[in-house]
């Protein structure tokens, strides 16, 4: 089944990207690189920045994630271990983006079974696309 209606039906409604990483920092790159706006036809995100393991399943579980953005350098645990949890354990999993380090570490986002991969050092246009991407492809969260 095509969300296609359903995500342009939404395009003023904003989005609610989750951004782990213990570091404040890199939070801070991965927002502004994909920017409140990643595309016209997705409208708004705004973003619930987070630092904890804790934080993030209670953001998932709540149900108010349309799509998360997982560091996967963060510790003491990283994104991609994170990812793959939630994918096997939440039924309703919204969509994930893992951000590494280097671009050989992609094979290990495949393993987490995340929706799209982002590498340092972000560049905002394929930040911002790989967002809109993702977030086109996924099926509006349900409030």
């Amino acid at each position: 089944m095509s969300n296609a209606g359903s995500n342009a039906g939404n395009a003023g409604a904003a989005r609610t990207v989750l951004v782990f990483s213990h570091r404040p920092k890199v939070r801070e790159s991965i927002t502004n690189a994909v920017g409140r706006r990643p595309a016209p036809d997705v409208g708004r995100v705004k973003f619930l920045e987070v630092g904890t393991v804790a934080e993030v399943l209670a953001a998932v579980d709540s149900g108010q994630v349309d799509l998360a953005i997982l560091d996967g350098e963060a510790q003491p645990t990283g994104g991609m271990g994170l990812s793959r949890q939630l994918k096997n354990e939440i039924s309703d999993c919204p969509p994930i983006v893992i951000a590494v380090q280097r671009r050989d570490d992609r094979w290990l986002a495949t393993w987490s079974q995340a929706d799209a991969v982002l590498v340092h050092p972000l560049d905002p246009l394929v930040a911002a696309e790989t967002v809109a991407d993702v977030l086109r492809g996924a099926a509006p969260v349900r409030r």
